[in-house]
């Protein structure tokens, strides 16, 4: 399948792209990200491995569009902490602190 990467064509197929990403070790995710096979790779990781380019050159959306196109799974993982309901005593006790006021 003809996919444009950071405006290169190229001509892609599911089982290229695995030939490809074998034996290549998955770098840890922080956004999107591309499971090919058992393994989930950031999908700026597999756009620099499968085009030889330099990772600036392309966007991870560019990556995810052409995976999801020849049928790969494409993640999207959020880098927000889980947030922690405080009440404003036991917020300003921390601020100052100060033990926690009961």
């Amino acid at each position: 399948m003809r996919c444009v990467i950071a405006r290169f064509p190229f001509e892609l197929t599911k089982n290229g792209v695995l030939e490809t990403m074998k034996g290549v070790k998955p770098e840890p995710v922080t956004g999107e990200s591309v499971v090919i096979g058992r393994r989930e790779y950031p999908a700026k990781q597999v756009g620099a491995v499968i085009t030889r380019q330099d990772r600036r050159d392309f966007s991870a959306f560019e990556v995810v569009r052409a995976m999801t196109r020849l049928g790969f799974t494409c993640r999207t993982h959020s880098a927000a902490s889980p947030t922690t309901i405080v009440d404003p005593v036991q917020r300003a006790s921390a601020l100052l602190d100060a033990p926690t006021a009961v």
